[in-house]
């Protein structure tokens, strides 16, 4: 074989279609759409979803998944974050002050990641089973 003789199979490559040239051409007058009707005209296939008045099944179809609407205003810390910090009495204003979580935060929620080695007294903040089991560990407490 011969790299100059290699040539692609039999109808592998077939020419463009040009339509609407003429009545020679076989595809002249309509070009392929037929007579009449929306999909003959110019951009005659509506809007994308659109099932001629029925009603559409991306609305048929119910709605998944969940958005929390207080997911926005609740904050997970973590111990590690809690072991950087100086104070030793910690709520929700220190947390915010120190810039552990953002000003518009309402409620958050301590949970175990990380190391905690520091007496803390924790108060008006969330706290999981295991961070409270850490930070009683280490000496400190937790007001609910």
């Amino acid at each position: 074989m011969k790299l100059n003789t290699i040539k692609p199979a039999e109808g592998a490559k077939t020419e463009r279609v040009r339509v609407g040239r003429g009545i020679g051409s076989g595809m002249g007058k309509t070009a392929g759409r037929g007579h009449k009707g929306q999909r003959a005209r110019k951009g005659g296939r509506g809007k994308i979803g659109f099932e001629g008045g029925q009603m559409p099944i991306q609305r048929r179809l119910p709605k998944r998944g969940f958005n929390s609407a207080i997911g926005k205003l609740t904050a997970e810390v973590r111990l590690s974050d809690i072991q950087r910090m100086t104070e030793v009495d910690i709520d929700l204003s220190v947390l915010k002050a120190a810039g552990v979580v953002q000003t518009q935060i309402v409620q958050a929620k301590l949970i175990k990641s990380g190391e905690l080695t520091r007496k803390i007294n924790i108060k008006g903040v969330g706290v999981t089973k295991g961070a409270r089991e850490a930070i009683v560990a280490a000496g400190g407490s937790v007001a609910e």
